[in-house]
């Protein structure tokens, strides 16, 4: 029995290393060499692999940037939002393209007050769960749910559902444009536009397509199609999508005229100065009677005699 037993041994020992050493050789002659230069650019990424730059994780986005550097000499178009592209170029021994800085922005503003509840819901706290039950408590087929799948989401707490409103507001501080709440909510109310120039940025936080009757009748400032905003902007960037306004950030020069013409509110300007009233008489702004110019005296006028014929026949 222990001459079995010492036999086994032996050959699951000899047979262990052999195939140790076949492994091994196998795994020289297949092995891929990686460049160590991926590892320096992760270390400059912040790890989150939250998606944003539009590869699965930080590592992926570090490889396309070490393959793109010694294909094409440059990382131009690869990004990583909220991240200086500049320590992953310097590592690469280049210099980053400028890259414009980007921010979620919640473009619907259906909250308790603007939009009444007219149901209650009761079901799993999940917006794409919701989505497929009913229009939402406010009657809006395209509003925001509440629900808080973007807030989920956020690798970087960025986003949180504000109790009043009862719809997601974006700390600007910590959101670094990433996108991930924009693919998560089933109702595309979140769209990630550029900050703009002193972080300003004008759009339309509507994204309801029906028509003007029935969004009025679920919410009291969507837009209705009324296109006044698009026969006011002098840049061309505002442009209709069904019977929705749409305000294109490229073509948009931030003068505000389209928020003055829209009769429901549904346009908003961020981080704007307000507005002074439209006047010119430093005492009407105080509050004091306008003053009145006096009005130049009438010349007189001289009185013309009327000339009568001297052959005048009277009957």
């Amino acid at each position: 029995m222990s001459n079995t037993l010492f036999i086994s041994l032996a050959v699951l020992g000899i047979l262990g290393g052999v195939l140790a050493v076949v492994l091994y050789f196998v795994a020289q002659k297949f092995k891929v060499e990686e460049n160590p230069l991926i590892d320096e650019a992760e270390a400059c990424l912040p790890g989150a692999n939250c998606g944003g730059c539009g590869f699965a994780g930080c590592r992926a986005l570090a490889e396309a940037c070490v393959k793109q550097a010694a294909e094409k000499g440059n990382i131009d178009g690869l990004a990583c939002p909220g991240t200086d592209m500049g320590k992953v170029a310097a590592v690469l021994g280049l210099t980053a393209a400028a890259f414009e800085p980007k921010i979620a922005v919640v473009r619907c503003n259906g909250s308790c007050q603007n939009s009444p509840s007219k149901v209650h819901y009761e079901g799993a706290d999940i917006c794409a769960f919701a989505n497929t039950l009913y229009a939402g408590e406010g009657g809006c087929s395209k509003g925001c749910l509440g629900l808080g799948d973007c807030v989920k989401k956020c690798n970087f707490d960025a986003i949180h559902i504000d109790k009043e409103t009862g719809l997601p507001v974006v700390d600007p501080d910590k959101c670094v444009g990433c996108g991930v709440c924009a693919k998560n909510c089933p109702r595309g109310i979140i769209e990630v536009r550029p900050r703009g120039k002193k972080d300003r940025r004008v759009f339309v936080c509507c994204v309801n397509t029906d028509k003007g009757a029935l969004v009025v009748k679920n919410c009291s400032v969507g837009c209705i199609g009324c296109q006044k905003c698009l026969k006011e902007c002098p840049f061309e960037a505002i442009e209709m999508r069904g019977n929705l306004a749409y305000i294109d950030p490229a073509k948009c020069k931030a003068c505000g005229k389209c928020v003055e013409v829209c009769p429901r509110g549904s346009i908003h300007a961020i981080n704007f100065p307000p507005r002074k009233p439209k006047t010119e008489d430093p005492k009407v702004l105080q509050g004091a009677e306008p003053v009145v110019k006096p009005q130049p005296k009438p010349e007189p006028v001289e009185a013309k005699t009327e000339v009568k014929p001297e052959n005048t026949v009277k009957a």
